[in-house]
């Protein structure tokens, strides 16, 4: 007896004649993301995505933790196949259900009958299948209202399948669905927040992460690297760029007033980003800022660091309290890693009075006083290129 699993569309079914784009993009998200736990057939068929393996070796639970973590399903259930017989639908359900019946007090069947030339109405394969399953397992009885679990039945195109509840997906839509863009990662707890974030609306993400050595460390790298492995759980393959700023802080700390150092910093993050973006067929940035949680994230900051680039900077976490990004920042299971004591170039030369209503034009006048475009230009094209799978 094989175990499948059935996958249900979520957002996706709303998509009109774009439908089928998200869908296929979709299959091809759960064949890539499968193909390193083993070999599995993912099909589509009647608004259900079903995935088969192939061979006893590969690992259902593992195949099912993984496909809770990819955006674009609303939730899917273990299950397995039956042939379209009544009597082996029965036999079948009773062998699948028999470890879990062993847990449980209380039950009730389901039955969507899609193939409308199977000769039993819902009805009566209700009843059927749960008498049977009453008959095998005397210590377990009916309850319409509040079971402890309900079996469904479906009646489908080419077998019966039988499934004991269903397993809450990741939502959202498809990676890849929605464009590409550059988040902007350091190893604090909000930007991998962020990143979850626009995955989970379709985004394709490419990151880029500024190191200062030897301000920062080696360990500081490291740290980001593993919270993009948690986020590359749900939004698969991530780039990240490295960009060497040592250069640029230090010209920074030298030549410009401390007050302003850090909003100057993230007007050249911006500049830096932007180009690398261009390079990588990027149209947005991504940035984990939260308005008013430091100085260098209050509107006239904003305002001042939006003003330094040309494409649309995406803010997914602007109207949040530090408490409800805390929350996503455990779902995903970053948390632990972001507090980690590796410092990143961001607390780097941190101004004791930092300017909170900075005015752009005192802002630029400041950042003049570096000949920045050869820093810029020097840093762009020394960035180090590594996979997150």
């Amino acid at each position: 007896m094989k175990e499948i699993l059935l996958i249900k569309l979520g957002e996706i079914v709303l998509k009109g004649l774009n439908r089928k784009a998200f869908e296929d993009t979709l299959i091809k998200n759960i064949r890539r993301r499968l193909a390193k736990i083993g070999k599995f057939t993912v099909k589509s068929s009647q608004s259900t995505i079903t995935v088969t393996p192939l061979t006893d070796e590969e690992d259902m639970d593992e195949a099912a933790e993984c496909v809770s973590r990819i955006f674009g399903i609303a939730a899917f259930s273990r299950a397995c196949a039956a042939e379209k017989d009544l009597e082996n639908i029965k036999e079948t359900a009773a062998a699948y259900l028999e470890e879990l019946f062993g847990t449980i007090s209380t039950f009730k069947v389901e039955a969507k009958r899609s193939d409308k030339k199977f000769p039993y109405k819902s009805p009566d394969i209700c009843r059927e299948v749960g008498g049977y399953l009453l008959e095998k397992f005397p210590e377990v009885t009916v309850d319409v209202h509040h079971p402890d679990v309900t079996v469904t039945v479906e009646i489908r195109d080419f077998a019966a399948y039988i499934r004991a509840g269903a397993i809450k997906g990741a939502g959202g839509i498809p990676v890849g669905t929605g464009g590409k863009a550059c988040v902007l990662i350091s190893g604090g707890i909000d930007s991998p927040v962020a990143s979850y974030m626009m995955a989970k609306r379709g985004i394709e993400l490419t990151a880029v992460h500024f190191a200062s050595p030897p301000y920062t460390s080696e360990r500081a790298e490291e740290k980001v690297v593993q919270l993009l492995e948690r986020v590359a759980r749900y939004s698969g393959r991530i780039k990240m760029l490295t960009v060497p700023f040592t250069k640029i802080q230090e010209q920074i700390r030298d030549k410009c007033r401390e007050e302003y150092s850090t909003i100057i910093m993230r007007r050249f993050m911006m500049e830096i980003a932007e180009k690398i973006a261009r390079q990588n067929d990027c149209q947005a940035l991504i940035t984990g800022e939260s308005l008013g949680q430091v100085a260098s994230q209050t509107l006239g900051a904003v305002v001042c660091t939006d003003s330094a680039c040309n494409i649309p900077v995406f803010r997914p976490l602007i109207g949040m309290d530090k408490e409800e990004i805390i929350e996503i920042s455990r779902k995903i299971d970053t948390f632990d890693i972001s507090i980690q004591p590796y410092e990143d170039c961001c607390t780097v030369f941190t101004p004791k009075h930092p300017r909170t209503r900075p005015v752009p034009a005192d802002v630029i006048a400041e950042q003049n006083r570096i000949d920045f475009a050869p820093l810029v230009e020097e840093a762009v094209n020394n960035v180090k290129v590594t996979i997150i799978v």
